[in-house]
């Protein structure tokens, strides 16, 4: 797994752009792209809960019976179970409606929720699937830009945060193909 792109984070950390398996990486916390109701019935959700094993699986039906559905700006989490991290946060990205649903700002709650829990928990490193890009439609190019921007904001208001290690951590040649344009256009 190389990296394919990095940069500086106001607090002296790293922004790393990756292509991998997300269950593979050995950092405090992945982020699991979540439903509300934390099934994780399909996509990366499903492969985090199914490598994750039955603590994954219990401690998110245990977290939606005592919280309720999962909002988009405050993720759940649960123990990382037989995966290399401590914890898996579960991020709730939007569906995409065609941008007429607040679609953006919904990722960027879930991308900076997901950075606050993870400050929360005490951690210091943390990696991304890319939340809403799959089976929830939300155009990638775009995404990466909403999440680019999300970090370097987030840093930015939280110039002391413990986070040092920020990962984006993409399986699929399109979604690689989508953040590294963006990643270069907001470079140039």
């Amino acid at each position: 797994m190389e990296t394919l792109r990095e940069r500086a984070l106001p607090n002296g950390g790293v922004l790393r752009l990756l292509q991998g398996d997300i269950t593979a990486q050995a950092v405090d916390a992945i982020v699991n792209a979540a439903n509300s109701h934390l099934a994780h019935g399909g996509g990366v959700a499903a492969v985090i809960a199914r490598k994750g094993g039955s603590v994954v699986w219990e401690q998110s039906r245990r977290w939606v019976q005592e919280h309720g559905p999962v909002p988009h700006d405050n993720p759940a989490y649960t123990a990382g179970g037989n995966l290399p991290c401590r914890y898996v946060i579960h991020a709730v990205g939007p569906v995409w409606h065609g941008g007429h649903d607040d679609e953006d700002a919904k990722l960027r709650a879930a991308v900076q929720g997901s950075l606050r829990r993870a400050e929360e928990l005490g951690l210091t490193s943390i990696a991304f699937p890319a939340i809403s890009t799959g089976i929830y439609g939300f155009p990638k190019q775009r995404a990466a830009g909403v999440f680019y921007r999300a970090i370097a904001d987030y840093f930015a208001e939280h110039p002391q945060s413990p986070l040092r290690d920020v990962r984006l951590v993409l399986y699929d040649h399109p979604t690689l193909e989508a953040f590294l344009a963006a990643w270069d256009a907001e470079a140039a």
